[in-house]
């Protein structure tokens, strides 16, 4: 499908890794772990995959319990002993990640332009309110939707529709802005535009149709918008 400006009247965000970096998370293992690139590496790849199998098992816990084990298992795999306190605190590094620059513009211009804003993410509600407040977007989003509300992580259909619901929006008039390749198929297979922020200019995955609209950050999605 062909992205169709014309149509949409709500954008929603996801927010790790598209509102905020998740390689910051590289910095807080810095001073526990000798070699942190591949332990945040594989702290991140773990927390999806936990996600993936928790939705077909029906195997749900928060967000934050998945990155918890996620991270536990990272650890675990590089030999790192760190005590229960010294784990948390570099978990704690969720809730303060660096915001992308563009994003707080970007949001803005959608918002002045008439767009209603959401973020709909895997993080649980009070991960999602430390994001929204450290990203200083406050006051440009109407709301965060959180898979915690359905028991439910992306890319299951369920989670796009309830957001949908929640926007009070058809789903056809959202525009789903993600850095997550399984975002975009989820959010198009629920009927959304789907928008692939590339920040990174890698290759689309060779999966199940493309995104509706790639832009290389979220200000390119402003101007798409004519805004």
């Amino acid at each position: 499908m062909t992205f169709d400006a014309a149509r949409v009247s709500t954008v929603t965000f996801d927010s790790y890794s598209t509102l905020v970096d998740v390689d910051a998370a590289e910095a807080a293992l810095a001073d526990s772990v000798p070699d942190p690139e591949p332990v945040s590496e594989r702290w991140r790849a773990r927390s999806l995959e936990y996600t993936f199998v928790a939705n077909q098992i029906d195997a749900y816990q928060s967000f934050y319990e998945m990155n918890r084990d996620a991270l536990q298992s990272a650890l675990d795999a590089y030999d790192v002993a760190l005590s229960t306190d010294e784990r948390d605190e570099i978990l704690a590094v969720y809730h303060e990640l660096d915001v992308f620059d563009d994003v707080r513009g970007a949001v803005e211009r959608l918002r002045d332009g008439g767009y209603d804003c959401y973020v709909v993410s895997n993080g649980n509600p009070e991960m999602l309110a430390s994001m929204v407040e450290h990203a200083d977007i406050a006051d440009l989003v109407e709301d965060t939707v959180s898979a915690d509300e359905v028991r439910t992580f992306k890319p299951a259909r369920e989670l796009y529709r309830h957001a949908a619901a929640r926007t009070g929006t058809p789903i056809d008039e959202i525009a789903h802005a993600t850095a997550g390749w399984f975002d975009v198929v989820g959010a198009s297979h629920a009927g959304m535009q789907s928008v692939w922020v590339n920040r990174s200019g890698a290759p689309w995955e060779p999966f199940d149709g493309e995104p509706d609209l790639t832009v290389e950050g979220l200000e390119e999605l402003a101007d798409a918008l004519g805004v």
